[in-house]
């Protein structure tokens, strides 16, 4: 996602077999979406690519990292409305489902990846950290993209972040303890004070300041995407280094961990018997992590190595979401084989 900010894309109208969109201005939204999921790629991997290069330039930076997070969940908050949370109440079992799964599969995957690559004690860390961030990058977005529950990617994905506080140091001690020394305590403060109070202040504004939260919505998932390329930047840099002798091992590592969070998200929704277009959306509410989150936190709780999982993370789950997506938007769901349907409900989609 532009990491954890939602796009204001809504779903594009459903269309007779090769006729042209009912709405041209949805189809308009729908566009820019797929554009800021291709560009947003690009950018991380630009930003990296200068950390490594020039990391003299972004290294000073690595304490502005917390407060560079904030911004993005600021963001975050300010996309969040009333019917993402209603949708919690109307369908309690596929977001209970949703959320367990994300909070069960990934860490789970981390750990069990970490140990069977044996990897170093700060990159068994940082791979685990991830997978206990909550969902966070361009998750909804690339359920809108494959044509899948929308509505259902924003609950979760919403709920995650909002009970990240509890949920991501627990986990992050009971499976990253035999590694590393874990400040569990610290973390929870860390979480409290760079996404929930964020969001909550995000929240507030669109409450309150709704004419000009409209006015700034469009800007939002850009200005998300230049926020967590630079963290990228910055978290490179730190362990620019290290990465030529780890970066074989880390992505293998990072390919393995969204590629079983993918499919196995994809199965834990048919397991629970929710309809195909359910199951397309926890794909990627499982898949796809709040990599900016896990990269703060290991830059400041353990060391710049710790953060380096989170960076390629953050660059490959966009180009392995956005791979599937396309892929899923090919196949038909099931009841309409010639026209696959679209997403229902008008919602605003994360970055």
């Amino acid at each position: 996602m532009l990491e954890a900010t939602k796009y204001p894309v809504s779903a594009p109208p459903a269309t007779e077999a090769g006729a042209a969109p009912l709405n041209p201005a949805l189809a308009a939204e729908a566009r820019i979406a797929r554009v800021a999921v291709t560009v947003f790629p690009l950018l991380v991997l630009a930003a990296g690519v200068a950390g490594f290069l020039l990391p003299g330039a972004f290294k000073p930076l690595g304490p502005a990292v917390p407060y560079l997070l904030g911004i993005i969940m600021f963001c975050m908050g300010l996309t969040l409305t009333p019917p993402d949370f209603t949708a919690v109440a109307r369908r309690p079992w596929a977001v209970v489902l949703g959320i367990v799964a994300h909070y069960v599969i990934m860490p789970g995957a981390g750990w069990a990846i970490a140990t069977l690559l044996h990897l170093e004690p700060a990159l068994a860390v940082g791979l685990i950290l991830v997978g206990c961030a909550p969902s966070g990058t361009a998750s909804n977005v690339m359920a809108f993209l494959a044509k899948g529950d929308v509505a259902l990617s924003v609950a979760v994905a919403s709920v995650s972040t909002l009970i990240a506080p509890v949920v991501t140091p627990v986990l992050v001690l009971f499976l990253a303890g035999s590694f590393l020394t874990i400040d569990a305590g610290g973390m929870v403060l860390d979480i409290v004070k760079t996404v929930l109070l964020p969001v909550v202040a995000g929240l507030l504004a669109r409450l309150f300041l709704k004419n000009l939260v409209a006015k700034a919505l469009p800007a939002l998932p850009w200005a998300s995407a230049v926020v967590i390329s630079l963290i990228v930047a910055v978290v490179v840099a730190g362990s620019a280094n290290k990465i030529l002798a780890a970066g074989g091992i880390v992505f293998l590592a990072v390919v393995l961990h969204n590629g079983f969070g993918l499919g196995l998200g994809y199965l834990a929704g048919k397991v629970g018997r929710l309809d195909a277009k359910a199951r397309r959306a926890l794909a990627f509410e499982v898949g796809m992590q709040n990599s900016g989150l896990a990269a703060t936190l290991a830059t400041a709780h353990f060391t710049p190595l710790a953060a380096l999982p989170s960076a390629v993370f953050s660059l490959w789950h966009n180009i392995s979401g956005a791979i599937v997506a396309a892929w899923l938007a090919r196949k038909p769901l099931p009841g309409n084989p010639e026209v696959p349907e679209q997403p229902e409900l008008p919602v605003q989609q994360n970055a």
